[in-house]
């Protein structure tokens, strides 16, 4: 493994245990089970929704309406789901077949990504208002048992961050449908000339994404108790950038999903790390942007050196 690999996955770890120690210091409270917890807090519907965009961007795509899809789940999950589960499930598979059929037109008619997700942002937003005019609803049981579990050792959040990088890991690196996805991004035409069906494996690639969003909505769900139209309208950015901060590409099929989910978690632990700071809100948007420039302005660094030596 050369330099350039390696480095993909040692600056998203680095970023992340300079912040978490930066936290610990301000906050030596938070060093504890409970703490980290409650840092991470929120860490696993993003995380989900970042893998989720990470399958579009796999592709050479990227998807604006992430953040509008998850509040859809999320409305979805606090009504249908909670009320009438068979009809909940029914909805969100729907919604799921609905992710890859997007991804089939998408290709098939050459059409550019960026302009036709951030269309169905307005779809997407528009069915979450119609199903949940005003903020409301509520978990189901299980759902709020589950994401409150207290393993032993590390915090649920922490714990559900590990398994899904490892889940994915295997998924898009080990499997030999994961190579082949990666190989769409890095050279659809010679993928195609190979006998595979790239229209089937973008549509995949977007099903697989439309997955994980709805599990994301469904945790996030389950952490709040309740939902909004609006609840996770920030992941869309979020998620772009959790993508590129663990090592990704916009082209090429380059992608690291174990980097994928420590910048999830890098970028939950920078909005508690600027709370801990107490810098009132109107800054912390901006500030929480100046850390990500940051961090990828090493990254830059790190890849020119290693291109030039």
């Amino acid at each position: 493994m050369n330099f350039l690999s390696r480095y993909r996955i040692l600056l998203p770890v680095v970023s992340l245990t300079v912040l978490l120690a930066a936290t610990f210091y301000m906050q030596p409270r938070a060093m504890s089970y409970f703490g980290v917890n409650l840092l991470f807090n929120l860490a696993v519907p993003i995380a989900l929704a970042t893998i989720g965009q990470m399958m579009i961007i796999m592709v050479n795509d990227i998807d604006l309406s992430v953040g509008a899809f998850v509040s859809l789940v999320a409305c979805i999950t606090a009504t249908l789901l909670n009320d009438n589960p068979m009809l909940g499930v029914l909805v969100l598979a729907a919604l799921v077949l609905s992710y890859a059929a997007l991804g089939a037109l998408i290709h098939a008619l050459d059409l550019p990504a960026i302009v036709v997700t951030l269309g169905m942002s307005f779809i997407w937003g528009g069915l979450a208002l119609f199903i949940l005019p005003s903020p409301g609803g509520v978990s189901p049981d299980w759902l709020r048992s589950l994401m409150t579990v207290k393993p032993p050792l590390i915090p649920m959040a922490v714990a559900a961050s590990i398994l899904i990088a490892g889940v994915t890991h295997v998924l898009v690196i080990r499997s030999g449908i994961g190579t082949v996805l990666r190989g769409v991004g890095g050279n659809a035409r010679s993928v195609g000339r190979a006998g595979w069906k790239v229209i089937r494996l973008k549509a995949l690639a977007y099903g697989m994404a439309g997955l994980f969003n709805v599990f994301a909505g469904i945790a996030l769900v389950g952490l709040t108790t309740s939902a909004d139209a609006n609840i996770a309208l920030r992941y869309t950015l979020l998620t772009i950038a959790g993508v590129i901060l663990g090592g990704g590409e916009f082209v090429g099929g380059k992608v690291s999903p174990v980097g994928a989910v420590i910048g999830a978690l890098t970028l939950t632990l920078a909005a508690s790390f600027l709370s801990f700071m107490r810098l009132s809100s109107d800054w912390q948007i901006g500030a929480q942007g100046a850390v990500l420039i940051l961090v990828l302005t090493a990254r830059l660094l790190f890849t020119r050196r290693a291109r030039a030596s």
